[in-house]
């Protein structure tokens, strides 16, 4: 009887929206060895713009069917963008994986909700995967991140994000982060000598998940304004445009910036005048947002 040789370990390499998993297959190859079961699978171009659901179902039915083939076998997942967001939920929906699961990697994954998607769909209607995209699933990333060794990759080529991803979007706590300045977002998935180099160190010695930072004022601030109905993680970029509304005695302020169609958007700076958090909310949301701000001035009036 023939024995089919058991690879080492396993890699998930997943594409993201508007894409085919040509480019996810190159990065693969770079980073994977001779020894590594290798999957990247293509879940057509058009079907990433409409509804993320079948996309989902898709991955996890290969992932199934990969772990009952190679059981006990430790598996690691770089995914860009979208399929970040199909990981964070087919993960969250099986427990009994973590502990298979050696890496996550996020390539400019927009964890907080992408701003895009809530400008294309601002009442979350549904317009295509527009919906999916500006789904807020930090609360399930974070959880996954407490267990799995996770390593978020960035890019910063417009001075608060990718192009396509704000940086605060990406951001997560327990998570290792890596922000790669001048990568776009197509460049995260390609194999960029930069992102390849920062996979490959995360790779190269045992990680553990971070701990949670200690609560501080701009924590409780981000946490804040985090909750309120409507919000999206925004880009940076526009921090110097934004007036101070609120100043607290360490030198936190609170900013607040309307852009030119109306959309209201509010920052957190810290006592070096640096943006710490960038969010911003539609229309039928402003006065939302408006109220918590005025209700944090009464508290530090109070």
């Amino acid at each position: 009887m023939i024995q089919v040789k058991q690879p080492q370990s396993i890699l998930f390499c997943q594409h993201g929206m508007a894409d085919t998993n040509k480019p996810m297959t190159k990065l693969a190859n770079i980073l994977a060895s001779s020894d590594v079961h290798v999957l990247v699978p293509d879940l057509g171009y058009f079907n990433t713009l409409v509804q993320i659901k079948p996309l989902i179902q898709k991955v996890e039915k290969l992932a199934e069917e990969t772990f009952e083939k190679y059981s006990n076998i430790p598996t690691r997942i770089v995914a860009h963008s979208l399929g970040g967001l199909i990981w964070v939920e087919i993960l969250s929906h099986h427990r009994q994986w973590w502990d298979r699961i050696e890496s996550l990697v996020l390539l400019g994954c927009p964890i907080g909700g992408a701003d895009l998607a809530r400008i294309v769909d601002p009442f979350g209607w549904g317009v295509g995967i527009a919906k999916d995209l500006g789904k807020n699933r930090r609360f399930l990333a974070e959880k996954i991140a407490a267990v799995i060794p996770t390593l978020v990759v960035a890019g910063n080529s417009t001075g608060g994000g990718d192009g396509t991803i704000p940086l605060e979007s990406t951001k997560l706590k327990h998570a290792h982060f890596v922000c790669l300045d001048g990568v776009s977002h197509p460049q995260l998935r390609d194999d960029h000598p930069d992102v390849v180099k920062t996979i490959q160190e995360f790779w190269s010695q045992p990680r553990q998940p971070l701990p949670a930072s200690e609560d501080s004022l701009i924590s409780d601030l981000i946490f804040y304004f985090r909750r309120l109905p409507g919000i999206t993680d925004a880009s940076e970029r526009d921090f110097s445009k934004a007036e101070t509304v609120l100043s607290f005695s360490d030198g936190t302020t609170i900013r607040t910036w309307t852009n030119m169609v109306g959309v209201l958007h509010v920052f957190i700076g810290n006592p070096q005048n640096k943006c710490q958090y960038a969010g911003f909310v539609g229309w039928i949301h402003t006065a939302g947002l408006q109220d918590a701000i005025e209700s944090l001035k009464n508290c530090v009036v109070d």
